[in-house]
């Protein structure tokens, strides 16, 4: 794949570039501000950008807001933002989109480097790649809507894993039931969510089945 790295620590930033290489990735460039970064996607558009969520100047959500741009603007980008930081805010701006080709990984949860890489490979195939940490969090900022609070804890522990990108065959597995008792489940939370007659297909109505009212 074609990668644009925007990342201000200049380790790190030369670790993943060197790491990404590795694999067989090419990487377009490798920059250290949101500005630098929005430039080089204007200038050559990538496969994936993986963006930092603070950035120079101010250090607080430069990166996560240019990843909203890019979104907006070339919605054939993959975004993953890779950050020691849940932004709330943006953070659910990002993943309220189509939810296709978005990630979101904490830095310090990342504990092999096959998981990034295997985040990286998901976002790049347009489906989602979620930190459970990160899910966490959003969902507990959106308990207070009405949609959320109609579904068992079954059904939640199912949303959790859906909005990872795990497939529902890897659902059945992580939770020991069966893959017919996980797509009722599914079924039941489109339906609590109002997302039976929505025109989301794919792997975008399953993320929007979690992510749809976090912005809310």
């Amino acid at each position: 794949m074609r990668v644009i790295l925007a990342e201000d620590s200049t380790l790190l930033r030369e670790g993943l570039v060197r790491l990404l290489n590795e694999e067989g990735h090419e990487v377009l460039a490798a920059v250290g501000d949101a500005e630098q970064l929005l430039a080089a996607v204007d200038a050559q558009p990538p496969d994936v950008v993986i963006a930092d969520v603070r950035m120079p100047p101010t250090h607080t959500d430069e990166g996560l807001r240019a990843a909203l741009t890019i979104r907006r603007n070339r919605p054939g980008v993959g975004v993953l933002v890779l950050s020691q930081y849940v932004e709330n805010r943006y953070a659910a701006e990002l993943l309220t989109g189509d939810g296709e080709g978005v990630g979101y990984l904490l830095k310090d949860r990342v504990a092999q480097v096959d998981d990034f890489l295997d985040a990286l490979q998901r976002v790049g195939e347009g489906r989602a790649a979620f930190d459970p940490e990160v899910v966490r969090r959003l969902l507990a900022r959106s308990t207070r809507t009405d949609p959320l609070s109609r579904l068992t804890a079954r059904e939640r522990d199912v949303l959790a894993e859906m909005a990872q990108g795990h497939t529902n065959a890897a659902v059945a597995q992580r939770l020991n039931v069966s893959q017919s008792a996980v797509e009722k489940h599914i079924n039941a939370i489109f339906e609590k969510l109002e997302l039976s007659g929505a025109g989301a297909t794919g792997y975008s109505r399953r993320v929007l089945a979690v992510l749809r009212y976090l912005g809310s």
